[in-house]
């Protein structure tokens, strides 16, 4: 037999692949199997991928604010008078394909809005609550997505493809700067009452094709067990011993293959372990005081808006305990709201449905970003409030709107960025974004940039190609960043 016959016969092509694939695995193995030590600008926990940050970051932890089924910036954040002076008129400008192209007159916005905080940010009164905070917020008007289907635009915001498949943003986080508490996920998803997945279902919050202890964990925030089984059948002590029964057996087959799926499962084996306790203190909130849960809505007799605040009290609590990246759930609402999936979609009673929402999340978020201040957070703490694209200029039937990809606002707060700012313009309709138009990619590039890291450096080798949160395309928006 040839050299070349036997290299054959005794090497499979995925562990050609392992050989060749720059050592990811390896990179990351001393982390899983040991203690994790807090990040610093120069020094981050062994379980991250990046061993330094590109540069000092500005941030630790990133909140995420999904408000999924398209929020109207005209709406909200982004008031345009021509619309009421012209309401009822037909466009002046070619209207593009819409979801269902049952497109009509101009429609002015039911809402008023009023210049909030010192900087004069104009903020519908929608959002009183948020508006009293205005001068943390960093607003961008001149988003834009190429998508307008919900489950593609909901992937293509959460990872950069409009596919399942690849890796959401919450995921890259944790893989790139790794945990600051072992005992709990890098990537926690909260929800409550009635929240559930957007439409593209639980893979918005995959860890793709990074290993599997970076996809997101999600945890009910008001139910008596968050996670489901997360309570002790049998005694610690006994799940202890057969853990380590287990990683004798694990860790030296480790050696041999550097496997990603072997040591995905030793890490969550362990974290779930660990879990086990750390997860009922996160969640129990009874030493919180009665100021606080009034602050955030905890108590109010709006079922929707008391599940919600818990959500982002629970996210002020996970990033006092170093949890990296933090998504949360809106809940569906009654009549004029969207289905459970995309809350935020009104393709009719728009007025209602938004009102609805907004009463929703306006006070929750408002006490987190002034929490997170008043204990000294907020400034290593990234709040990014966005949906997956905005609505139309003109009405859908009587007093709904559609999709509109064009042109859409989304804001960030703390984090290191410049509050009271106002970035980007769409034109006098709201329809089209003109003016320092930013992408998706940018988004992203910025809050990673916030946490360290450049975006084009945090890589993953898959599949014979280098992916990253935003493909080849991603400028950090510089303009928003103190």
């Amino acid at each position: 037999m040839s050299m070349h016959d036997e290299f054959n016969s005794n090497v499979s092509r995925r562990r050609m692949l392992q050989r060749c694939s720059n050592g990811f695995g390896a990179m990351a193995l001393a982390s899983m199997l040991n203690q994790t030590a807090a990040a610093s600008p120069d020094s981050l926990p062994v379980g991250a991928a990046l061993k330094t940050t590109h540069h000092a970051p500005k941030a630790k932890h990133v909140i995420f604010c999904y408000m999924s089924g398209g929020v109207s910036a005209i709406d909200s954040f982004d008031p345009k008078p021509l619309l009421n002076r012209d309401h009822g008129k037909p466009m002046p400008v070619k209207i593009e394909r819409t979801m269902f192209n049952k497109n009509g007159l101009i429609m002015g916005s039911p809402f008023e809005f009023t210049p909030a905080g010192e900087c004069g940010m104009p903020i519908s009164n929608m959002f009183p609550h948020i508006a009293k905070v205005a001068d943390e917020l960093a607003l961008v008007r001149s988003m834009t997505s190429p998508l307008s289907e919900h489950a593609q635009a909901n992937f293509f915001m959460h990872t950069g493809f409009p596919v399942m498949g690849y890796p959401t943003a919450g995921a890259w986080a944790a893989y790139g700067l790794g945990t600051e508490n072992q005992n709990l996920p890098g990537y926690i998803v909260l929800q409550s009452g009635s929240a559930t997945a957007p439409h593209g279902g639980v893979s918005l919050f995959s860890n793709g094709f990074l290993p599997a202890q970076h996809q997101g964990s999600i945890v009910k925030a008001d139910q008596a067990e968050a996670i489901r089984n997360i309570r002790p059948h049998e005694a610690i002590s006994i799940q202890r011993k057969r853990l380590d029964f287990v990683k004798q057996f694990d860790e030296p087959f480790l050696k041999d293959t550097s496997d990603t799926q072997i040591e995905a499962a030793i890490q969550n084996y362990e974290t779930a372990f660990r879990m086990q306790s750390a997860v009922p203190d996160l969640c129990d909130i009874s030493g919180e005081t009665k100021q606080t849960l009034e602050m955030y809505g905890v108590d109010s007799p709006d079922v929707e808006m008391s599940a919600y605040a818990r959500q982002c009290l629970l996210a002020r609590r996970l990033v006092e305990r170093g949890v990296r990246f933090i998504e949360l759930s809106c809940l569906t609402r009654g009549i004029g709201a969207g289905n459970a999936p995309n809350p935020w979609d009104q393709h009719s009673e728009l007025e209602k449905g938004h009102r609805a929402m907004a009463l929703q999340v306006d006070q929750p978020i408002g006490a987190l970003i002034q929490d997170l201040r008043s204990r000294g957070l907020l400034d290593e703490t990234l709040i990014v409030w966005a949906g997956e694209f905005g609505r139309t200029p003109f009405s859908q039937g009587s007093n709904g709107r559609d999709h509109n990809p064009y042109g859409f606002s989304i804001w960030m707060a703390g984090g290191g960025v410049k509050g009271g700012t106002i970035h980007g313009t769409t034109d006098e309709l709201g329809y089209y974004a003109i003016e320092n138009k930013c992408s998706i990619y940018d988004m992203w590039a910025t809050v990673l940039h916030q946490l360290g890291i450049n975006h084009e450096e945090l890589i993953y080798r898959y599949g014979g190609r280098d992916f990253r949160l935003t493909d080849v395309h991603g400028n950090v928006i510089h303009e928003i960043l103190a």
